[in-house]
């Protein structure tokens, strides 16, 4: 692996590190403003400064960096590697950057899916929009009456009728569900119950208009509703109905491709996490060279510049982890990296949650509040530890593979 970045990955961290500086981080108050000021508080998609950022970077040549050179006009064509730098840098603003580059979470993960396993059909109605920034979506997978750490119980039923699916059942944490611009969910749900338990799960789209869906409420994350994001919201399905065609892939191929959809997202989420970190160690070191307690400044304090120094040996093991895993992705696969996937699944929110507690104790009772992003910042990572499978579902996948392969080393 080459430690070094390319011409073509150093060229796109330049331009964004110049967008970001001189267009995000200015917009991110008039943003605010915009969003509580509008009609619809959930729609953070129809802020005219964030039309504005969109066009800017489009214009730039920052669009759809996350689609990988696989999907080949589709996005920006950049293999993983490159995409993690890039990534990092939009999560030291996360509030604004991703969705600026039109590479925000769960529309990445649903782009991927319909370019892996759309029809032309469905590709032509949802991609493109999707690609585009017209419109936004969301995943329906996880459910408050079953263990979702566990996909195989999902429960919500896909029943076929003739020409049609018919669909019953209840999700929960349905990430960007409130925003009224996300016209497009795919479900998750059985298709077979009698099959073997990976093939019963299938995913079919699902327009927000359809009759039968409901909006039950919005979710909130340890007090936070996340609104600047579309929020998390609880569904309910009543005798929706769907035409056949809206079925991605086969029937009895939905794990498989929540399989396909999820490691993607996950070194995703990790890279946008290192970028959260990097600011947090930034804020802390200026905070504690400003603040004077005992008659020294607190980056005098020995403490202090223990958290400081472990937090940046700490980053930097995650990064060269990360960075590991995207290499393996481009070059091995997403199943060849499986195990390296789940390292950084667990790796990163315990990193960054450590990191973001010691720049909170050193705000004080400032860390804890609205003037800082740091408290915010540990709720969504927080989230990361249940996102995309809860921490005890991949250390015992991971141990479980480790033992295999060791023990395949004696025999």
């Amino acid at each position: 692996m080459d430690f070094e970045l390319d011409a073509t990955t150093q060229d796109l961290q330049e331009r964004l590190w110049d967008f970001v500086d001189n267009h995000v981080v200015p917009a991110e108050p008039v943003f605010h403003e915009q969003l509580g000021t509008g009609e619809e508080r959930w729609a953070w998609s129809r802020a005219p400064v964030l039309a504005e950022l969109r066009a800017e970077a489009r214009s730039r040549g920052l669009w759809n960096l996350f689609l990988p050179q696989e999907h080949g006009d589709l996005g920006a064509g950049l293999t993983n590697l490159q995409y993690a730098p890039l990534a990092e840098i939009t999560g030291h603003h996360g509030l604004l950057a991703p969705a600026a580059l039109n590479c925000a979470a769960p529309d990445t993960g649903n782009m991927e899916v319909l370019a892996m396993f759309g029809t032309p059909e469905q590709q032509e109605r949802w991609l493109r929009p999707l690609l585009d920034g017209e419109i936004r979506s969301s995943f329906a997978m996880t459910e408050p009456d079953v263990a979702s750490s566990d996909a195989t119980n999902i429960s919500t039923s896909i029943v076929r009728d003739g020409d049609e699916y018919v669909i019953n059942g209840r999700k929960w944490w349905i990430t960007g569900a409130m925003n009224p611009d996300a016209e497009i969910m795919i479900v998750m749900g059985k298709t077979d119950p009698g099959a073997e338990r990976h093939r019963q799960q299938s995913q079919v789209l699902v327009p927000r208009d359809t009759p039968g869906l409901t909006v039950v409420r919005p979710m909130h994350v340890l007090g936070y509703d996340d609104h600047e994001h579309g929020g998390h919201a609880e569904l309910r399905f009543e005798d929706v109905r769907v035409p056949v065609s809206n079925l991605i892939g086969g029937e009895g191929e939905g794990f498989a491709i929540a399989q396909a959809r999820l490691g993607p997202g996950r070194i995703h989420h990790c890279m946008r996490s290192i970028g959260v970190a990097e600011r947090a160690i930034t804020l802390m070191c200026q905070r504690v060279d400003s603040r004077v307690a005992f008659g020294r400044t607190l980056s005098q304090q020995g403490v202090i510049r223990e958290w400081i120094a472990e937090s940046r040996v700490r980053l930097e093991q995650l990064r060269l982890l990360v960075l590991k895993t995207a290499w393996l992705m481009d070059t091995v696969g997403n199943r060849g990296a499986h195990s390296e996937i789940q390292a950084i699944k667990i790796a990163t929110p315990a990193t960054v949650e450590w990191i973001l507690d010691k720049a909170i104790q050193a705000h004080g009772a400032g860390g804890l509040s609205q003037d800082f992003p740091l408290a915010e910042q540990m709720a969504g990572i927080r989230t990361l530890r249940f996102a995309d499978g809860p921490d005890e579902v991949h250390r015992n996948s991971l141990a479980k593979a480790e033992i295999a392969r060791q023990v395949a080393k004696l025999s």
